[in-house]
């Protein structure tokens, strides 16, 4: 039998010794942007939303316009632009921007669903009530929108956390490069970049278990 060559060749010492490295870019990068992109995106998304449905149409058509030209266009050109258009920026900072800012136009399209999955009725209820628009939004139709968004906007989120390597390609040392950086300063790229995709794994699937508990939660009851 034709042995392994010896790039193939686990060695548990180089992968106890990669993983505090890729450990720290995990948390302080790859999970750092992971949850404020997500905010980010979450906010902007709904306001974007909420522009398309409340704003004038010509105001609404260039929003939606906008939004379509960055949801369409490659991450990582977008990524690539912004670092070189705002050199005074830190590239942390321009991967959360990029990130959030991408992602707020899908999530956006799963807010508009959700708001227009709201009944007829809860709005006529609200005109009767003398509601104010402000009130209707917060108390009325974003509420009931949620419920039915959560699952979409948990999943984006997620999606988003594995996009996080494309980071690499503006110099940040997420944990991929992290992984990379070590296996071509000890010539062993097997254990780190397996490690990699487990700890991926690891946090990605607890998430996406709370997310379908979160949806069984705020799910309408029969």
């Amino acid at each position: 039998m034709t042995p392994l060559p010896a790039a193939l060749d686990w060695d548990w010492e180089s992968a106890f010794e990669s993983l505090p490295s890729l450990l720290s870019a995990f948390l302080q990068v790859t999970l750092l942007v992971t949850v404020l992109s997500t905010a980010l995106a979450a906010v902007l998304g709904l306001v974007i939303a909420m522009t398309l449905r409340l704003a004038p149409r010509p105001v609404a058509g260039v929003v939606r316009w906008i939004a379509h030209f960055i949801r369409m266009t490659p991450i990582v050109v977008q990524l690539l632009f912004a670092y070189y258009a705002f050199l005074e920026l830190e590239p942390l900072t321009i991967g959360v921007l990029v990130f959030g800012i991408h992602y707020s136009t899908y999530m956006s399209e799963v807010y508009r669903a959700g708001i227009d999955s709201v009944p007829a009725g809860q709005w006529e209820a609200t005109t009767a009530l003398s509601m104010s628009t402000r009130r209707t939004w917060t108390a009325v139709i974003i509420p009931q929108a949620l419920r039915a968004t959560v699952p979409a906007l948990g999943n984006y989120a997620v999606s988003m956390f594995k996009d996080t390597p494309f980071l690499l390609v503006i110099g940040v040392v997420e944990m991929v490069n992290a992984g990379l950086i070590y296996g071509g300063n000890n010539f062993r790229y097997i254990e780190p970049i397996t490690l990699v995709g487990v700890i991926f794994l690891l946090a990605s699937y607890p998430t996406s278990l709370l997310i379908s508990r979160l949806e069984k939660r705020l799910a309408y009851r029969t």
